[in-house]
């Protein structure tokens, strides 16, 4: 059958009965006098380790499991699975009349369903086309256009897509089923995807390359030697205005920046160097900060105060962990959706001083400023 004969032709060129070859194909259920036995299939090598898609004795697992009536989540924790994806399983793969999940029949219904590709909806439904493409022509984004057809056709899933189908309908050659031209009227006016993902297709950050925190001296870890500096900023209401932060690794000492009008990289350049002119010059090691653009011009900071750059990984604040507390702390004087850009560089220094004051658990009560002032005499 696999060569494209019928069961019955299929059956006399084997030379067995037509009721055997269902029995090989479907396979038949245990009875009074007789195993149970799966359908007959060609010698396909097992497969060795985890695998995205369920098998069949994962299947044969799970029809076990849900006749003797135990919960989607137990079988879930036993076949390392999310609990959905069982759930899923039993939903979409048992008998359509009976509502029975029996595990062969599952996997010819998984099965059937797996060969690529498949006919597109918008290809099938002349209607849901003609309908898309008059909306394209009014220069309607695809999300517009889907949007507008679940209010119009709320009770008609056939008129239904999403709107990644839209563009796989556009761009994707051979199988897209709207015209090309019409994608002049997307918003990008471009005919082909443009991907972002591949490392050597993402612009740079920065004009000047990042030097990573993985590079950043073993001193600067532990804590021990005094100077090494962690930054970020705290941001005002709509985005509008911010305060840079900054937190001294070892002392925990605290100094904020003022950024009155913006925080582009400039002004943030110019903030840090004023700031960084009041420390002497063994408490200005390093700085590490995340990958926000207000540092883009952190090479004309090195070069003006002596302090190399060190920027986080993504998404990893705890490797800025002090300054990432200390913003916490400020939020008590400065709250979320604010105008920061109304304090002036007086209040600032009373907040950093109030902060400054207080004593640490982690420095055995001592205050930032008597670790800071220790430091700067045993200096002199």
């Amino acid at each position: 059958m696999d060569q494209g004969f019928s069961h019955n032709t299929a059956c006399q060129i084997v030379g067995i009965n037509s009721r055997t070859g269902r029995r090989w194909r479907n396979g038949y259920n245990p009875t009074a006098g007789k195993k149970g036995a799966p359908p007959v299939r060609g010698q396909v090598a097992p497969q060795v380790g985890p695998s995205r898609y369920l098998r069949e004795e994962d299947r044969i697992h799970i029809a076990d499991r849900v006749r003797e009536k135990v919960s989607i989540r137990e079988i879930a924790r036993e076949l390392g699975r999310a609990p959905s994806t069982i759930s899923r399983e039993v939903r979409r793969n048992r008998h359509p009349t009976n509502g029975q999940y029996r595990p062969h029949a599952a996997q010819a219904r998984a099965d059937a369903r797996r060969p690529r590709p498949k006919p597109s909806k918008i290809g099938q439904n002349p209607e849901l086309r003609a309908y898309i493409q008059d909306h394209l022509h009014k220069r309607w984004s695809p999300e517009q256009i889907v949007q507008s057809l679940r209010r119009a056709f709320p009770e008609r899933a056939e008129m239904q897509v999403c709107h990644e189908t839209i563009y796989q309908a556009l761009y994707v050659q051979g199988r897209g089923e709207l015209r090309r031209e019409l994608a002049r009227a997307l918003r990008t006016g471009r005919a082909i995807r443009k991907p972002r993902r591949l490392a050597q297709q993402r612009q740079p950050r920065y004009s000047t390359p990042m030097v990573m925190i993985s590079e950043r001296p073993a001193e600067a870890d532990d804590r021990a030697v005094p100077g090494h500096w962690e930054g970020d900023c705290i941001i005002g209401k709509n985005s509008g205005s911010a305060i840079g932060t900054l937190v001294e690794r070892t002392t925990r000492y605290v100094m904020l920046v003022h950024l009155p009008i913006d925080r582009s990289a400039e002004r943030m350049r110019d903030a840090l160097v004023e700031t960084m002119a009041t420390l002497p010059t063994h408490l200005k090691r390093s700085l590490t900060w995340d990958q926000g653009s207000e540092m883009g011009a952190h090479n004309e900071f090195s070069m003006a105060t002596g302090m190399p750059v060190y920027f986080c990984d993504p998404a990893s604040p705890w490797q800025r962990g002090s300054n990432e507390n200390t913003n916490g702390l400020l939020r008590q004087y400065f709250p979320k959706g604010i105008d920061l850009s109304v304090h002036t560089r007086e209040h600032l220094d009373t907040v950093a001083a109030e902060l400054n004051a207080r004593p640490r658990k982690t420095l055995d009560w001592d205050t930032p400023a008597e670790r800071l002032a220790t430091l700067l005499i045993a200096s002199k």
